[in-house]
């Protein structure tokens, strides 16, 4: 078996390589789990405005607001399901909400625009 540093996006990955009798197939056991990467939410042009983005991966549980609410700073904006937690996604800042780029149920990753506030 082979041990190798691997880097993926930035992260090191540290995992063990077992090589085959044949040349057909081999085996590869790591010491993470692996994470698929989802599509983003949309295609869709983002407005202009402060972005409300999602600051871990996971998944919209509950969307709170629509588009042409008026929000406070430090409203709740999203419920995102991350690691079996409900984690409410805030407004940054005080405004309208002119876009929501993100659905119930949708996957996103870290830094996925969910909302825009101007």
């Amino acid at each position: 078996m082979k041990r190798y540093n691997i880097t993926v996006n930035g992260k090191t990955y540290d995992v063990a390589v077992e090589e085959a009798e044949n040349d057909s197939a081999s085996a590869v056991s790591s010491t993470v789990p692996v994470q698929t990467v989802s599509q983003p939410v949309s295609s869709a042009p983002v407005a202009d405005g402060t972005k409300v983005s999602a600051p871990m991966p996971g998944t919209i549980l509950d969307i709170k607001v629509s588009v042409g609410d008026t929000v406070s700073e430090g409203a709740p904006l999203f419920v995102l399901e991350a690691m079996k937690m409900e984690n409410d996604v805030n407004a940054p800042c005080s405004g309208k909400v002119v876009s929501i780029n993100a659905t119930k149920g949708s996957a996103v990753e870290t830094g996925t625009v969910l909302a825009v506030i101007n």
